[in-house]
């Protein structure tokens, strides 16, 4: 495991942008045709519905997997190293609605309130990019999905429960990888 850590910190080191995304996409793509390929022979006996499985599967979590890595990247650069206090997650509703007299007590009641928990939970936070996969995951969860629901894929929790589960692994471990860079260039 410490070997495959080295080998993977050492390539991300190695290649530039555009390799990294290259190399992800035809990975993912050769990975997710093949795996798409076995997951639904088990299940017809049509090849011609099986192998348009495959390039399906194939093709899409490639093309995904281009996007989710150049938005990650994006993500992991523009916030690094900020975090942010689960404190002030909540949106501040008050302030979009007119100013009257109840709208600013309200708001400025939210905003004592939103002081007091801060000093409470002083030191408490999350590094933002720990959320940095959660949005893509999601958007490529609800496209393989639906992708393979209208290509009547026959295998179709088989077919797509690997490609949400790895894309998540591989979105936290890319992230973490790229901080880890960022940390040893500075």
């Amino acid at each position: 495991m410490v070997y495959c850590n080295y080998i993977l910190h050492y390539q991300v080191e190695t290649m530039s942008s555009r390799m990294r995304l290259l190399w992800s996409a035809l990975v993912s793509f050769v990975f997710y045709f093949g795996w798409s390929y076995w997951a639904n022979s088990m299940a017809t006996d049509d090849q011609a519905l099986v192998l348009r499985s495959a390039i399906v599967q194939g093709t899409l979590s490639g093309s995904i997997t281009l996007g989710f890595t150049f938005i990650l990247e994006h993500v992991v650069k523009r916030f690094g190293g900020n975090c942010f206090s689960l404190v002030f997650v909540v949106p501040v509703l008050c302030s979009v609605h007119s100013r009257t007299n109840h709208n600013i007590a309200i708001f400025n009641t939210f905003n004592s309130a939103l002081d007091l928990s801060a000093k409470f939970m002083r030191g408490t936070c999350v590094p933002g990019t720990m959320l940095a996969p959660l949005l893509p995951l999601m958007v490529q969860s609800s496209l393989t999905i639906g992708v393979n629901i209208l290509n009547q894929t026959p295998n179709l929790w088989l077919t797509v429960a690997p490609s949400i589960f790895f894309t998540g692994v591989y979105g936290y471990v890319y992230t973490y990888t790229l901080l880890s860079d960022r940390e040893q260039a500075a």
